[in-house]
């Protein structure tokens, strides 16, 4: 059986790769939904990882959900209205949930096609570049449903309402210029280049302390759906807390040795 998804560590960056090339890395069944919850549980009891990269395996990022399966009316694309409704709960849900207690940041290098609900996978992550070759559609709409997997929640988040808007009720493909333009991605890449790229800027990360990237993450997740207030007091909490760690102590001395400092996580 494939591995749906692999995992491999370099330095303080984990590499998450799609392992699904002959569905175009669609995202479906229970191995593919564990592998994210299983992945990222390790990642957050992992402080030697700072930063992790997503792509995909093959020719693409990934296509979406199994669109035969729709067909068909198997899987979780079976049963009742109300027996849909629970299986994308307990079944392709389970993936932004997930996203959503990752504390780690991570990078979205779209090798290819980002389609459906490979373009909202692409949104659940902090930052995304894309190869040249890439191509993005927020495409439901062209197959008759709607983004079960909460696009409509991720994608004005990544591009603004009106853009969204605008992807979600044409469900037009973008190529990869147009997506950096609305700022749905922040860097392009030749093909040959996107992964060593992707890895340049997780190092820039990873050189960080551990523990302010994944507070700092958790501020960034708290500005989408809070308060100012309820900001501003987080973050008092956190930089009371960052104030005690010996990284911060190691970081006011190497900027006063001018030297690099030594990040251990503590």
């Amino acid at each position: 059986m494939t591995t749906p998804l692999l995992v491999e560590k370099i330095g303080h960056v984990a590499v998450i790769t799609l392992n699904m090339p002959e569905t175009r890395n669609a995202l479906n069944g229970e191995a593919c939904f564990a592998a994210f919850e299983k992945i990222f549980e390790d990642l957050n009891h992992d402080m030697h990882v700072r930063v992790a990269v997503l792509t995909g395996a093959g020719s693409a990022f990934c296509s979406g959900g199994n669109v035969s399966d729709m067909r068909d009316k198997t899987g979780m694309f079976a049963g009742s209205p109300e027996q849909v409704a629970e299986n994308y709960r307990v079944g392709i849900q389970r993936i932004p949930r997930a996203f959503e207690k990752l504390q780690v940041p991570i990078i979205a290098a779209v090798n290819g096609p980002a389609i459906g609900a490979g373009n909202d996978l692409a949104c659940m992550c902090d930052i995304r570049m894309a190869s040249t070759a890439a191509k993005f559609a927020e495409s439901f709409v062209k197959v008759g449903i709607i983004p079960g997997d909460g696009g409509c929640w991720l994608l004005p988040r990544a591009v603004g309402y009106a853009k969204a808007a605008e992807m979600i009720f044409t469900g037009e493909t973008l190529d990869a210029a147009e997506a950096l333009r609305i700022g749905l991605v922040s860097a392009l890449s030749a093909p040959e280049q996107l992964m060593t790229d992707a890895m340049a800027l997780a190092e820039r990360i990873a050189a960080n302390p551990p523990g302010v990237l994944r507070w700092s993450k958790q501020l960034l997740q708290q500005s989408q759906r809070g308060s100012l207030d309820d900001a501003l007091a987080l973050a008092g909490r956190f930089q009371g807390a960052a104030h005690q760690t010996a990284d911060h102590a190691e970081a006011l001395a190497a900027f006063f040795e001018k030297r690099a400092p030594e990040f251990k996580g503590d």
